[in-house]
């Protein structure tokens, strides 16, 4: 296998979220707060997860909504978390996987965990298409996962045109391990009314609640479906139990409620 000894530069720093760590840090202790003082059932933040599913818009829009998630997630402390996150900016047939060493974030770089990298990749037949990897879904997380789980090492997937049940297999190797954690990156529907984002969105959320893959496919306009689809089938076939965190839109923040994008958080624990 052959390694780039790099790191996984930033692509989207300072666009996507600030590239200093302080404003970061202000923004989830703000989030945190709010959390504290105004969340109805306190015991949700004690969950202990194995796999989440994270929204991957700009933080001044869905951050609130990622953070919950992984806030939980690192009750689980996991050694090991792979992000799993569709392709918006290349084409890529099945998979890659980021062979690097380390991937870089405003608090300072994560360490890949190239031993997990190797495995993945002889075992599922990933490519490494480094154009692939300036992919923001993924990227997002990165910076949620050295706040709250410092040490934690991190393997990158970006997805193109694969089945939901490769990716079921790729998460339940992974999650075979007791050590390890998935992230599962995806925003709801894109653009429409608030009204019918709301209706939309509430297929998505109601197939994640229900584990039910086959209402997915009835109005579901999430755009990491084939990653959600792979998650609520593993957790079905492991009896892990879906807990829906949050779900907001785009409104929420920009007050525009004629073309909106919708956001969910979902953990799923034993």
């Amino acid at each position: 296998m052959k390694t780039n000894h790099e790191s996984r530069k930033m692509a989207v720093g300072g666009t996507f979220y600030p590239s200093d760590a302080k404003e970061i840090e202000k923004m989830f202790s703000y989030y945190n707060d709010i959390l504290d003082k105004h969340l109805k059932d306190n015991d949700i933040l004690k969950i202990a997860p194995k796999a989440i599913i994270v929204p991957h818009a700009g933080y001044v829009y869905s951050a609130f909504t990622a953070n919950i998630a992984f806030r939980v997630l690192k009750n689980s402390k996991p050694k090991r978390v792979v992000v799993v996150g569709p392709s918006h900016r290349v084409f890529v047939e099945g998979a890659s996987i980021a062979l690097f060493d380390r991937y870089e974030t405003p608090f300072g770089d994560l360490k890949i965990d190239s031993d997990l990298n190797k495995e993945l990749q002889s075992r599922f037949d990933l490519k490494f298409d480094p154009q692939a990897h300036k992919e923001h879904s993924t990227e997002v997380q990165m910076p949620f996962l050295k706040y709250y789980l410092p040490q934690v090492e991190v393997v990158e997937i970006v997805y193109g045109r694969i089945t939901p049940k490769e990716l079921k297999n790729i998460i339940e190797f992974i999650l075979d391990d007791k050590d390890s954690a998935v992230a599962i990156s995806s925003d709801l529907s894109h653009y429409h009314d608030i009204e019918k984002a709301n209706r939309l969105d509430s297929i998505c959320l109601e197939a994640v609640s229900k584990l039910d893959t086959s209402l997915l496919h009835q109005g579901c306009e999430a755009c990491g479906i084939l990653g959600i689809e792979g998650i609520v089938l593993y957790a079905k076939d492991k009896n892990l139990k879906p807990i829906l965190l949050d779900y907001r839109t785009s409104a929420d923040a920009s007050g525009d409620k004629g073309a909106v994008v919708g956001y969910a958080s979902a953990a799923f624990k034993r």
